[in-house]
């Protein structure tokens, strides 16, 4: 952002749009019952004003994506996606210190659903392209950008409808960015690390289901599908997994190590992440496959003993750790429980050693001359699972420079999540260095 005015107007505008946008509730309960479309035309009536030609596109009436292609100066360089979701997770206004759907604005801090989770992110899109028309920039490779539908929940009527539905819009993407990379993360002795994004879990949320003999609830009942299914949520919520290090999570943990002087002793990663300290919620996560019992239902009267009892899992799974998680689960369940997969997607990996990562790298240190980045693994996943589909290999990079006093991760789906209006300057301007130069 060579030029001040601009420079200038599109720090405004990140703002505007990042409250504008959570204005608008897009919340997803996971029932189908979102609409995305009036967020869809907001982003894509400020592309248009950037000179683009967006396409809006839905598989289900009102769950609206939209998609919008910048050439690039060079047409034999490969494309770059850069995709955020419009969608955000529910909250509840009793809860909060302002309404979730206020986007005001209040001593520097933008405030509402989405601020972090990823509104924020779409905003700096914005403004970042309609700072490029204003100034006649080109990027040198051609840049796709996609806002989507439903990525809180299947991402059926987003990003998976968008890589099966309409691949074409993509071509010549072999890299992406989205969420969840970039950040602040302070350790606690003055240190700023800025975590980048190369690798997904893969997602696994399961359905249990046991059944039994239905009957009187004073009667005796060896065969009571409630007691059946307990004992199998009870199981696999106390299991501890074995110790799994993806080629990501090593990486995370060999430049982790070199920033704090400590051998990355491999034999003894329980140790290693002791010795990390705080920087170990960076990486703790993501050396195992991991299970959480998450919702039950059973019964529809104190005195009966149902027939039939249900319990639902959120499972997480590293690259290559498929096969062990399923045959895990096979055991833990037993004989009187089955299981079936809601909803699953793979797991991620992206090269650390790549120029594109290490663009961003440089993009980050030019604007956090003291901070030191490190690639990490997601614990969770993003539309970048979808992409994948088409081939493109996902980053998380939206980068925010966060005050020591705010949790970044704890607002993810938290009350009071909020984003200074400091933060989405630095990203504007780091992601405008990155993307000039991917």
């Amino acid at each position: 952002m060579a030029d001040q005015q601009a420079d200038e107007l599109a720090l405004a505008e990140v703002v505007e749009f990042t409250s504008g946008l959570i204005r608008i509730d897009t919340t997803n309960r996971g029932g189908g019952d979102c609409r995305e479309r009036p967020a869809a035309e907001y982003a894509a009536e400020r592309l248009a004003g950037a000179g683009l030609d967006p396409l809006l596109l839905e598989r289900t009436q009102g769950r609206t994506n939209v998609v919008a292609r910048i050439e690039g100066t060079d047409p034999s360089a490969d494309a770059l996606l850069v995709h955020g979701h419009l969608d955000v997770v529910p909250a509840e206004a009793a809860d909060w210190t302002v309404h979730p759907f206020s986007g005001e604005v209040r001593d520097g801090v933008v405030w509402g659903r989405g601020a972090v989770d990823m509104k924020n992110m779409d905003a700096m899109i914005l403004a970042v392209v309609r700072s490029w028309a204003r100034q006649g920039v080109r990027p040198r490779r051609d840049i796709v950008l996609a806002f989507t539908a439903d990525e809180e929940a299947s991402a059926e009527d987003g990003s998976g409808f968008l890589a099966d539905r309409h691949p074409e819009l993509f071509e010549g993407c072999t890299e992406g960015i989205s969420e969840s990379g970039a950040f602040t993360f302070h350790d606690g002795s003055g240190r700023e690390i800025y975590p980048i994004a190369a690798g997904e879990r893969g997602t696994a949320w399961l359905k249990l289901t046991a059944r039994g003999r239905a009957g009187h609830g004073s009667k005796v009942n060896t065969e009571n599908a409630v007691t059946r299914l307990a004992a199998a949520v009870t199981r696999i919520g106390e299991h501890e997994w074995p110790l799994r290090l993806t080629p990501t999570v090593r990486a995370a943990l060999t430049e982790l190590a070199a920033l704090y002087g400590i051998d990355p002793d491999f034999t003894d990663v329980d140790r290693l992440l002791e010795k990390l300290g705080p920087a170990a919620k960076l990486v703790e996560s993501t050396v195992r496959n991991s299970a959480n019992p998450t919702m039950l239902d059973a019964g529809y009267k104190l005195n009966v003993i149902p027939g039939e009892a249900v319990a639902h899992v959120d499972g997480r799974y590293l690259a290559g750790g498929e096969q062990e998680f399923t045959a895990t689960l096979d055991e833990l369940t037993g004989p009187d429980v089955d299981w079936e997969f809601a909803h699953r997607e793979v797991a991620l990996q992206a090269p650390v050693d790549a120029p594109v990562f290490a663009r961003m790298r440089a993009a980050v240190e030019e604007f956090a001359p003291g901070g030191h980045v490190v690639p990490y693994c997601m614990s969770g996943g993003t539309d970048a699972k979808q992409f994948s589909r088409l081939g493109i290999t996902g980053y998380g990079f939206a980068p925010l420079k966060l005050p020591v006093d705010l949790d970044y991760q704890a607002l993810f789906h938290g009350v009071d999540e909020r984003v200074p209006v400091e933060a989405l300057h630095f990203g504007v301007r780091v992601l405008d260095r990155f993307l000039r130069t991917a």
